[in-house]
């Protein structure tokens, strides 16, 4: 991938790409009907929309009330965030957050026996899920954070691929460490292999430009260029938002959104 330095980049160009590539995530223990209502609000944008919104499961109903007829898609999360959850109670919350109106589930892989067993238990769980979503997007959470290793990220992504994943996504925003290059490497090279189409998601800490245009170079480097659309390519962020918007000049509304995203 190239090096561009800051004074070299587009920022603007920069912006405008990675705005509808975005999930407007708010996972927070303290949210509620208001800070949904405000985080559906911002989804909408004067500059265009956000990909989806990405929020707790009890409150996709009222996400898909708000943003009907905007063609934000509404994402929840399962199993999340530690991944410890059976899969029969997982394959229930998927069940509830599709009749609640969901249109893609992400849903955290058992990590823990990627790194300390096998990967059967992992897989066999996520084949479950996928049954569970039937023709629902389902983007697996690897947490490349606390996998850390390269070979333990590599195993992780050929799992979930191998499961029916139709997103690799770094993290749960829930670690210390987030999404990074050399993970987010690791798991585009499983996309770019795999056989069908399966897309990446990267989140955890990416809050500036500059993040952004890394994880997009890196997908048009080794995914190709066109790559990257909605279709194959998320940044799960809150704070990000706000910053496209800022750069682009459109009026930023309240802040909403994770902490760790």
């Amino acid at each position: 991938m190239a090096d561009h330095s800051d004074a070299e980049m587009d920022f603007g160009a920069v912006a405008r790409r990675a705005l509808p590539l975005l999930d407007l995530t708010s996972l927070n223990d303290g949210d509620d009907a208001e800070s949904t209502a405000a985080l559906c609000a911002k989804a909408v944008t004067a500059a265009g929309n956000v990909a989806a919104v990405c929020l707790w499961p009890s409150f996709v109903s009222q996400a898909k009330q708000l943003l009907d007829g905007t063609c934000v898609r509404i994402a929840t999360v399962v199993n999340f965030p530690g991944g410890s959850f059976g899969a029969d109670k997982v394959a229930d919350q998927i069940a509830r957050a599709l009749e609640a109106g969901a249109d893609e589930i992400d849903v955290v892989m058992p990590y823990a026996d990627i790194m300390h067993g096998s990967g059967q238990r992992a897989a066999d769980h996520l084949a479950r899920c996928r049954e569970a979503c039937g023709d629902a997007l389902m983007k697996v959470i690897l947490e490349s954070g606390a996998l850390a290793k390269p070979v333990l990220v590599e195993r992780a992504s050929a799992v979930a691929v191998a499961a029916g994943a139709d997103f690799l996504k770094t993290s749960t925003g829930k670690v210390p460490a987030g999404a990074t290059p050399s993970a987010a490497r690791i798991m585009l090279e499983a996309c770019r292999t795999a056989p069908r189409p399966v897309g990446f998601k990267a989140s955890g800490g990416i809050r500036d430009l500059t993040a952004a245009a890394t994880y997009m170079g890196l997908a048009d480097e080794i995914c190709g260029e066109g790559w990257v659309s909605p279709a194959r390519f998320r940044f799960g962020a809150s704070g990000l938002l706000d910053v496209i918007l800022k750069e682009i000049g459109v009026a930023v509304g309240p802040a909403v959104g994770s902490l760790g995203y």
